[in-house]
C-alpha cells in the first residue's frame, strides 16, 4: 500500500466530520466550470497558442487577487511543476482544437497511468497489482479513442491529449513532492509561464471583439475562479470526495460541446471513454479495513 494513500485516508478521517455542504458545492462548481472549456475553445477561431496565452493571462490576474502576495522561493519541484502545468494548458487546448473535445479531456484523465509508473521513483510509492490492472484498462480505452478517428488531424490531437495527461501527472507529482504546496500559487506561476511561452503568438494575433468575450469567460470563470473555488474547498473535502467530484469534468465536457457545436464522439470513443472513467473511478477506491490497519500502524 502506498504511503500517499495511507496519508490520504488519515486526512479523510480528519476531515470527514468537518466537511460541510459549502465545500462540496464549491468543489462541484469548480468541476462544472472546468467542464465548459471544450465548449468555449471549440467556438474560438484562434490558434491554440493564442487561446492558451490570453486565457492564462486573464486567469493569472484573477488568481492573484486571491493570493495575499505571490511568492516564488526557488525549488526544482516548483519550477518543474510550473513547466508541467504550462505544458498541460497548451497541449490540452491544442488537443481540443484538433480532435473531439471528448477524446481530448479523456486522454488528459489518463494521468493515473503515468503517476503509477513514475510514482515509485519520484514519490517512493509502489504501485500494486490492482493499479497495473487499472492501467491496462485505461490503455485499452486509449486504444479505442485513437481508433475512433484515424485521420492525421485527429491522431495529432489524440497524441497531444495523451501528452497533456503526462503533463498533468508530472504536475501532480511535483506538487506532492513540494511540502505545503499551495494549489493557487501553482496555478498562478503556471499561468505566468504559459503567457511567457505563448507571448510571440499573442503579440502577432490580437483577438477581435467576439473572441475577447470567449477569452474573458475562459480566463475568469473556466480557469481562474474555478481554481480559487478548488483551492478553498480542497482543504475541507476529503481526497476521495475530491477525486470523484472532479470526474464530473470529463463527463460534462462532451455534453456541453454537443449541445453548442453539435460535435459527438464516435462509438469507439464513447466506449473507450467509459472504460477510462470506470478504471479511474476504481483506482480511487481502496478497501476500508486495509486502509484503517495501515493508517493505524503509521500513526502508532
Amino acid at each position: 500500500m502506498e504511503t500517499g494513500e495511507i496519508e490520504m485516508y488519515i486526512e479523510e478521517k480528519k476531515t470527514k466530520k468537518q466537511t460541510g455542504f459549502l465545500p462540496v458545492v464549491m468543489m462541484l462548481s469548480a468541476a462544472v466550470l472546468w467542464s465548459t472549456g471544450g465548449m468555449m475553445i471549440k467556438q474560438l477561431s484562434l490558434s491554440p497558442m493564442v487561446i492558451a496565452g490570453y486565457r492564462s493571462l486573464i486567469a493569472a490576474i484573477v488568481v492573484s487577487l486571491f493570493l495575499q502576495k505571490p511568492t516564488f522561493h526557488f525549488s526544482w519541484n516548483k519550477l518543474l511543476g510550473a513547466i508541467s502545468y504550462a505544458s498541460m494548458m497548451i497541449l490540452c487546448v491544442s488537443a481540443t482544437k484538433k480532435t473531439t473535445a471528448a477524446s481530448a479531456i479523456l486522454l488528459q484523465y489518463t494521468a493515473p497511468i503515468y503517476i503509477a509508473i513514475l510514482g515509485g521513483r519520484l514519490l517512493k510509492e509502489k504501485a500494486e497489482s490492482k493499479d497495473w490492472l487499472v492501467i491496462l484498462f485505461i490503455l485499452a480505452g486509449m486504444v479505442l479513442l485513437f481508433l475512433d478517428d484515424r485521420s492525421i488531424g485527429s491522431l495529432k490531437g489524440n497524441l497531444m491529449g495523451a501528452l497533456s495527461g503526462v503533463a498533468m501527472a508530472m504536475n501532480t507529482i511535483f506538487m506532492r513532492r513540494e511540502k505545503d504546496a499551495d494549489p493557487l500559487e501553482n496555478v498562478f506561476w503556471g499561468c505566468v509561464l504559459t503567457v511567457l511561452i505563448t507571448l510571440p503568438s499573442m503579440v502577432r494575433f490580437v483577438p477581435n471583439e467576439s473572441s475577447w468575450i470567449g477569452l474573458i469567460l475562459l480566463g475568469i470563470f473556466q480557469l481562474g475562479f474555478s481554481y480559487v473555488l478548488y483551492a478553498k474547498a480542497i482543504r475541507k473535502v476529503s481526497a476521495l470526495q475530491s477525486a470523484f467530484i472532479c470526474l464530473i469534468e470529463p463527463l460534462l465536457n462532451p455534453v456541453w460541446v454537443f449541445l453548442t457545436v453539435g460535435e459527438f464522439p464516435g462509438v469507439l470513443a464513447v466506449l473507450g471513454g467509459l472504460i477510462i472513467l470506470t478504471a479511474v473511478t476504481v483506482s480511487c477506491i481502496r478497501p476500508k479495513k486495509r486502509l484503517e490497519s495501515e493508517a493505524f500502524q503509521q500513526q502508532s
